[in-house]
């Protein structure tokens, strides 16, 4: 004959279910606040941007994009504008047609091109 157990305890189920949950919903809680600090500082940023193109401080995406094509045909791919030495500088990949991505490094107040690399 078998030995019966008897059914686990209320409470020691809840101990050993709660915890761990516990544990992940404190991991996702730091997450989210982590991304919504993310989130927040992004949206900073994309504001000072916006208002620095309306002044006249910098060039308009669209016509950096243009200014890269120009330079460079093909299919753009990824867009960044960095702070490098005290100038701002649009860097704009482009998958040319052959496979290749050339980065197109533009000063981002005169979209003059200052550098063009394969990346």
């Amino acid at each position: 004959m078998t030995e019966r157990r008897p059914p686990p305890r209320r409470s020691a189920l809840r101990a050993g279910l709660v915890v761990p949950l516990l544990g992940a919903l404190a991991a996702i809680g730091l997450a989210t606040g982590a991304q919504a600090g993310d989130h927040q500082e992004k949206a900073r940023e994309l504001a000072a941007i916006r208002a620095a193109v309306q002044r006249g401080e910098l060039l308009p995406l669209p016509r950096i994009m243009a200014l890269a094509q120009a330079r460079v045909s093909g299919d753009i791919v990824k867009t960044e504008l960095e702070s490098k030495r005290g100038q701002l500088i649009y860097e704009v990949k482009i998958l040319t047609r052959n496979g290749r991505v050339q980065e197109v490094k533009l000063d981002a107040r005169t979209g003059r091109v200052l550098r063009v690399e394969d990346d």
